[in-house]
């Protein structure tokens, strides 16, 4: 630990979970590295009390997950902040915390944090009187812990754990990723995807055939004696996926044990991702930016980084116009209709779960996944008896609706799945329904989109999927540009990290108007708008609403 301290903003996020074993484990069943994991991790102590710190005597005292090291330290171990800004959080893995000082070049065997002070200090002595190893005070912003001997003992065997150096799936010239494709995604996504991922990493490759200039790292006496070590060459895996999603794990653990990836970038799937989010967190295995329309929904996850909460995030848009927008008072009923085992699935069930907590009355209309589009456009004319009627459809079903029904009067329809602009909505429809739209209108995109279609012409890769392919061309600059931030250093928790403290600063950001990721968030776009077309023929837009947050 050292004499600097963490932001104020840092000091108010809230900790990350620990395992479902160490949350719910007696105390006398924990192991010390358990302890310290839930200490470092959630700010509870051994006896399960929450840990208590305050920052000097009479000073403010912070508890249980607003006292948790990750808030600072972050989750690598690796510490955070900028030099501009004057702050640092050291790093405080153990390989760093408890190393010995190198006296020889050729003792430098550590990668370069920056930030870090590799003083061998009495942790106890720290972290309970704020006191480092050379007698100085830390930090007014480093809490004074009250710990036991137990719990310091176990803080020590956590932090000794966090890993430092090389993930698997990096050699001294190669970087391996994977991507993942579900069997239940359209093909032509899967080809629009794969073609913009092969062409950005022969074009990386390409571009740093040689390796870089020996740099010596200045000043650092532990460090290996180079932060760059050489542009290595990126290797993408395709892992696709066959069968039941009951199989998919044990499929994706048979791929990561033939081919060690650094992390899994981008990926294609539908409603049925969770599998592959676990895999992901239970192996500690980056999952950035998968092309999904129901991610996976977790407080306690970290590995795993989306876009946006796709259907779900429409769901809670058309709650939000429901219970607080325009004729919120009405209370008739609301009618919803989707196919089972689609995306409106689960759209619809957090919809409903979301209107009946308010008191508010809606009839779910599941059907066959196999039924006729007449059928749904049957279903959906007998459900257009209620107040409002919402429609978790796909062009095909939306092409066959006919004539548009004169009962509900609201219409909703989730933009993801309807092709966004593209909805084949029939005339009559088109003048009164409202679209859900999770990304920035399509005028206002038109520069931050621009770049990466001009890249896909200069390149003569075919638009077939402009929104996947865009999001799909975002997020493997987004991982570039992290991994050149990371001087060398290809940990898995700090490549999260990297793009957590990145990304608001990104300028080019395709669909959306703007992309933050606090320590504790996986969802980069918070947001989206209620839209309606402009007229009867054509693809323009009126927005219906503001920006939305729900």
């Amino acid at each position: 630990m050292s004499r600097w301290g963490p932001t104020a903003g840092a000091l108010l996020l809230i900790g990350l979970a620990v395992a479902a074993r160490a949350a719910h484990a007696s105390p006398s069943a924990l192991t010390p590295l358990e302890v310290g994991r839930a200490i470092y991790l959630k700010g509870l102590v051994g006896s399960g009390a929450p840990l208590e710190g305050v920052r000097e005597a009479g000073g403010p005292r912070t508890t249980g997950a607003e006292a948790a090291c990750v808030n600072c330290h972050q989750h690598s171990g690796f510490g955070s902040g900028e030099r501009g800004n004057q702050v640092l959080v050291p790093p405080i893995a153990g390989p760093y915390l408890f190393h010995p000082r190198a006296r020889s070049s050729e003792q430098r065997d550590l990668p370069y944090v920056d930030g870090a002070r590799l003083d061998r200090e009495t942790l106890a002595r720290a972290v309970r009187e704020g006191i480092d190893s050379q007698g100085r005070t830390l930090s007014y912003l480093m809490p004074r812990f009250k710990l036991g001997d137990s719990d310091v003992a176990g803080l020590i065997e956590y932090l000794k754990s966090l890993p430092v150096g090389a993930a698997p799936g990096v050699t001294d010239t190669v970087l391996h990723f994977a991507t993942v494709i579900t069997p239940d995604t359209d093909p032509v996504k899967r080809e629009g995807m794969l073609n913009v991922m092969r062409q950005f990493f022969d074009e990386r490759n390409t571009r740093q055939m040689n390796p870089s200039r020996r740099l010596q790292a200045s000043g650092k006496t532990l460090y290996a004696d180079t932060m760059f070590m050489v542009h290595r060459q990126w290797v993408l895996h395709v892992w696709e996926l066959s069968g039941p999603s009951s199989g998919w794990q044990a499929q994706l653990a048979q791929h990561l044990a033939r081919e060690p990836v650094l992390a899994v970038i981008s990926g294609l799937g539908r409603n049925h991702w969770r599998p592959v989010h676990e895999f992901c967190e239970q192996r500690s295995l980056p999952c950035l930016f998968p092309n999904v329309e129901v991610p996976v929904e977790s407080g306690d996850d970290f590995y795993t980084l989306y876009f946006s909460r796709g259907v779900l995030l429409e769901a809670a848009l058309i709650a939000e116009r429901i219970l607080s927008g325009p004729g919120a008072s009405r209370a008739g009923d609301i009618e919803q209709i989707y196919r089972a085992g689609d995306s409106g699935e689960a759209a619809a069930a957090a919809l409903a779960e979301r209107i009946a907590a308010e008191g508010r009355v809606i009839h779910n209309h599941a059907l066959p996944a196999g039924a006729h589009t007449e059928e749904v456009a049957a279903a959906v004319r007998a459900a257009a008896r209620g107040e409002t009627l919402v429609l978790w459809l796909r062009p095909p079903d939306i092409t066959a609706l006919g004539p548009a029904p004169s009962g509900p009067q609201a219409i909703y329809l989730s933009g993801l799945m309807a092709d966004l602009e593209h909805a084949p909505l029939p005339e009559g429809w088109r003048e009164r329904a409202e679209l859900t739209y999770t990304f920035d209108l399509p005028e206002k995109r038109s520069v931050r989109v621009d770049y990466p279609l001009r890249w896909f012409a200069i390149r003569h890769i075919p638009v077939v999927a402009e929104q996947v392919q865009a999001d799909t061309y975002l997020a493997c600059g987004l991982l570039s540009e992290a991994l050149s931030h990371m001087a060398d250093n290809f940990n898995r928790a700090y490549l999260i990290e990297r793009l957590q403290g990145m990304l608001e600063r990104r300028v080019v950001t395709g669909y959306y108007p703007h992309l933050t990721l606090a320590t504790h968030q996986r969802f980069a776009s918070k947001g989206g708008y209620l839209v309606r077309f402009a007229d009867g023929t054509g693809p323009r837009l009126i927005a219906d609403s503001d920006w939305i947050s729900p």
